[in-house]
């Protein structure tokens, strides 16, 4: 046997009107807010998606953007280069140089999944929307437009305190700390190189005509000043004779 259905409560006439009026009154003692654009910029969120720029140094061409863009707005031309081997004896290795990249926005809808899908971090929203053109053509962006898009790109948010540090920047610290020692231990070998050639250049006097003087000594007792020479050929020392001590009279007296 169903269960009987809980009686409906009856609607007063005209609720629902005075509920639009209320609203309407609400928003009619509300001060209104217009933006004064373009003459005030609006206040965007610094990752809206705005425009997209491309870092052309990370690029590798795999063509993955491409790939997976629903719109196919994105256009991709490049060409292979051999690259000569990196040690003597390797081999020679191929890689895609990027010829063409660009994007048609008149047919972007602006989904981001290009830049999701990008391994090597090439493509990057910017906030910038003040790019409308009078010729449809216009909005086919080339590289060297999009790359003038990355300029305006927000930098990243701040790592939280306890986070990890991006392996990109523990390379680059580790890569200078190595070339900051090399640069030290290179300074080190040439100050100790320049000091070496400057005592090899300094003369030396010759063996045979070292002389050795002896500072002169002074007597208390008779005031006289006597000192010696030694030359170091001969063997023989000159100077000045100290002179005999005279006797006391009282010796002679006792």
């Amino acid at each position: 046997m169903a269960e009987p259905l809980p009686p409906t409560r009856s609607r007063i006439p005209g609720s629902g009107l005075a509920k639009g009026l209320a609203v309407t009154l609400r928003t009619m003692t509300k001060k209104t807010v217009t933006a004064q654009y373009p003459d005030a910029q609006p206040e965007l969120p610094p990752r809206s998606r705005g425009v997209i720029g491309l870092f052309e140094e990370n690029c590798t061409v795999c063509m993955l953007c491409a790939r997976e863009c629903p719109d196919w707005c994105i256009y991709i031309d490049s060409h292979k280069e051999t690259v000569p081997p990196a040690a003597p004896g390797g081999r020679e290795r191929s890689r895609n140089v990027l010829d063409r990249f660009a994007i048609d926005f008149s047919l972007c809808m602006y989904c981001g999944i290009c830049i999701e899908v990008c391994p090597f971090d090439a493509l990057f929203w910017s906030p910038e929307f003040e790019y409308a053109e009078t010729d449809i053509h216009e909005l086919t962006h080339e590289r060297d437009k999009l790359r003038e898009w990355m300029w305006t790109v927000p930098a990243p948010p701040a790592l939280d305190p306890g986070a990890e540090e991006p392996k990109e920047l523990a390379a680059a610290r580790k890569t200078a700390d190595k070339l900051a020692a090399e640069a030290a231990t290179a300074a080190e070998a040439a100050e100790l190189a320049a000091q070496t050639a400057e005592q090899a250049a300094q003369p030396e006097p010759p063996a045979g005509d070292t002389t050795t003087t002896t500072g002169p000594t002074t007597d208390e007792t008779t005031g006289t000043t006597s000192g010696t020479t030694t030359d170091a050929t001969t063997g023989t020392t000159s100077g000045t004779p100290e002179p005999s001590k005279p006797s006391d009279p009282q010796d002679g007296a006792s």
